[in-house]
Parts: structure tokens; C-alpha cells; sequence
């Protein structure tokens, strides 16, 4: 029973949805057969793969050359279930692909189909999606809330929460054997031994980098201005259109003890959150709300390694946290808050500790990829007889 997978966001491309899709052709077991957009290092990847992945020029959209596309490898491959990597507005193609053969049609929703379920326009193509496929997954409960509101009441009985999977035999204080970090020290810090605050994510404005750059100025003690030895470290991890003003932020005000990594593969991810005491990211909702976290996978992942959160109050990243239980919810834009809840957990290590060790019961409870397996197989109307 093989399902084709229709996405733009898929590896070798580095962020929270291509990770996701990637674990959703492992919960199928690879039975799959990917129509994808192009990327750079594609053709090792695909080589690699184990399945068929066909790449069009992208990004793809719905439109007669994608359906086209999408309709030949459905038939190519006998498929007869689809996946679509993000619901809008590909799943647009649903109608083209039932058409054809395909008997299940499963959609996922990330965070920005929360504005188009606000704009008129946008909010009609997400309810006619929501009346076209089987099922359609939303990552937290604040995306369900956002979501519900534009569908018909046909189109709401086929949400069903299906959070991006945090895989705990990965994402865990010590690698299982050796208990060595994944990658070099030059990757991810410069000292080591240090007090480390570590930040994951697209650097855009909704992530707040820039918020967590200046509480870090803010945290008591000269060690955060000076380079002396031991001294804290912020490790930024990521890339994006933000990066240069953030290292112009850094060097305008004097910031020291302040490394950017770079976009890193998942190895290095985990190597930077293992070798960190805190987690910190005080997600924004940008352009009068259109523009929210819908939950925060970087923050989950922290979380698994047994480090403390601290989020911002934006979407769904609160559901990340049990506030004061795991780690702490700030106000986005307050960088006074952020380091005192900074200062308090680099202060007491044993206190940060208890809280990671709670956050990673919560990922385990919530956000584990068993349970992920469980749901989507569930939703393409497969059976689960493999194990994760």
C-alpha cells in the first residue's frame, strides 16, 4: 500500500517540516514515493533514499503541470494513498489524485495555514481542502483552535493533533554509547566546561533571537561582556534573512560570549543541545497575529535532552511548557523577564536539572514518535506492525 508524498519542504533541505516529512516515509515503512521541488545535494540524497523521489523545478503549486506530475507517479507506483507534506495549498491537488486512484487522503498542517484560515480569500481554499481530504493533522491545540474556525463542520471532524515526532532514543542527554558529543567543539561553542544558554531555529523575526540577544546583555556579572575563561556562552544555531543583523546587534552593543554555528544537520543539533544547560527562544506572533509559532519542534527537542525551556508566548509554544514545571513562558519582546529566568537556571544547576528531567516525561507523554507512528498510520488507514 504505497503512498505518494506531495511536499516542497523535504531533505536534503534543513528545517522543522522537512524533518517531519522525512519521519513520516520512516512510520510508512518507506513505502513511499516522494514528488518534491528541487534542492542543492538532492541527487545524493535521493540516491540514498531508498524510494523514488521525483523533483520539479519548485516551489510546486497546484496547479495543472504538479497535478500532472503528481497524477503519473500515483499511477507509476500503484500508489493509493496520499500524504501531503503541508495542506495548503497543495492538497489543492486532492480532487486530481481521488480522481485517479488514490483511496486515502491524509494532509498536514504546520503553522502557517493559520492565516490562511483568517483571510477571506485564503480562508475559502483552506475550508475547500478541509472538505476534500480524509484527514487533515494540526500540531497543537492552538492551530486546531485557528483552524476549526474556517472549516465547514464536515471539514472540522477530520482534524485529528498529530504533533512533529520527537524521536527519545535520539534525542536524549548522552548518546547511547559513548555518551561523546556528535560533533566537534568548534561546531557548537569554544569552551568547555561553560555555562551554555543554546537557541535552534530559522533566524527570522518570529523566533526572537533578537529578544534573546539582549537579555543575554542583560544577565548580572561581567563574565557575559568580557571573553574570560569559562565565561557563559550563547550558542545560536541556525540561518536565515535575520543572521547579518544579528551579528551587527552583537557587535554594536558589545556582546560577548556569543557563537553562531549555522544552519547544523541533526547531528550537530544534538550535539550543541547535549553540551547545553538551557534552552532558550522567545517566540513572537508577528503581523497582528497572522504570523504565530504554531508549536516550536526545536523546543521539544531541548526538552528530550533533558534541558529546561524557556519559550515566548506566541501560537502554540506554550504547549511546550508546563510553566514553572519544565521551564518557563516569557513575554516575547521582554528581554528583562527572559534574563532573570536565564540568570535563575544558570544559577541553580540542580533546579535546571529537575526541570529537564520533568520536560523530557512531558515530550515522552505527548510527542513521542510511537505514538506519531500510531496516528498517521492510523489516518492513511494502514496497519502499525512495525515497530518505530
Amino acid at each position: 500500500m504505497t503512498t505518494l508524498v506531495v511536499t516542497n519542504d523535504f531533505p536534503p533541505r534543513i528545517g522543522g517540516i522537512e524533518s517531519f516529512v522525512a519521519h513520516a516515509c520512516r512510520f510508512l515503512d518507506d513505502d513511499v514515493a516522494v514528488l518534491t521541488s528541487t534542492a542543492p545535494g538532492a541527487d545524493a540524497f535521493d540516491a540514498a533514499a531508498g524510494f523514488p523521489v521525483e523533483r520539479l523545478p519548485g516551489p510546486l503549486l497546484p496547479g495543472p503541470r504538479a497535478a500532472s506530475e503528481a497524477v503519473d507517479l500515483l499511477r507509476r507506483t500503484g500508489a493509493d494513498r496520499v500524504l501531503f507534506g503541508a495542506a495548503a495549498p497543495l492538497a489543492l491537488l486532492a480532487p486530481a489524485l481521488r480522481a485517479a486512484g488514490a483511496e486515502r487522503i491524509v494532509a498536514l498542517t504546520h503553522g502557517h495555514e493559520t492565516w490562511w484560515a483568517t483571510l477571506p480569500g485564503s480562508r475559502a481554499l483552506l475550508r475547500r481542502i478541509g472538505d476534500e481530504v480524509d484527514v487533515l493533522t494540526t500540531i497543537s491545540d492552538y492551530v486546531t483552535d485557528r483552524i476549526s474556525a474556517a472549516l465547514s463542520p464536515a471539514g472540522r471532524a477530520k482534524l485529528v493533533r498529530l504533533p512533529p515526532p520527537v524521536d527519545l532514543d535520539v534525542f536524549r542527554h548522552t548518546a547511547p554509547s559513548s555518551g561523546a558529543p556528535a560533533t566537534t567543539i568548534a561546531e557548537i561553542g569554544t569552551e568547555v566546561g561553560a555555562a551554555r544558554v543554546v537557541g535552534v531555529g530559522r533566524m527570522v523575526r518570529r523566533k526572537g533571537f533578537d529578544t534573546l540577544l539582549q537579555a543575554w546583555a542583560r544577565l548580572p556579572g561581567p563574565a557575559v561582556r568580557t571573553s574570560s575563561a569559562l565565561g557563559p556562552e550563547l550558542v545560536l544555531v541556525g540561518d536565515g534573512p535575520e543572521r547579518p543583523r544579528l551579528e551587527r546587534q552583537v557587535r554594536r552593543e558589545g556582546i560577548a560570549g556569543v557563537v553562531f554555528t549555522g544552519a547544523l544537520d541533526q547531528a550537530g543539533v544534538l550535539a550543541a543541545l547535549r553540551r547545553s544547560d538551557v534552552f532558550a527562544l522567545p517566540y513572537r506572533s508577528r503581523l497582528g497575529g497572522l504570523d504565530p509559532e504554531g508549536l516550536g519542534l526545536a523546543a521539544l527537542e531541548a526538552a528530550a535532552c533533558g534541558i529546561p525551556v524557556v519559550v515566548g508566548r506566541s501560537g502554540g509554544a506554550p504547549e511546550t511548557v508546563r510553566h514553572g514545571r519544565t521551564g518557563y513562558v516569557v513575554a516575547p519582546d521582554d528581554p528583562y523577564e527572559l534574563a532573570a529566568r536565564l540568570g535563575d537556571l544558570l544559577s541553580d544547576p540542580q533546579h535546571a536539572r529537575a526541570l529537564g528531567a520533568a520536560g523530557r516525561g512531558l515530550v515522552a507523554e505527548r510527542y513521542g514518535a510511537a505514538q506519531a507512528r500510531r496516528v498517521l498510520r492510523a489516518a492513511l488507514d494502514l496497519p502499525d506492525v512495525a515497530t518505530v
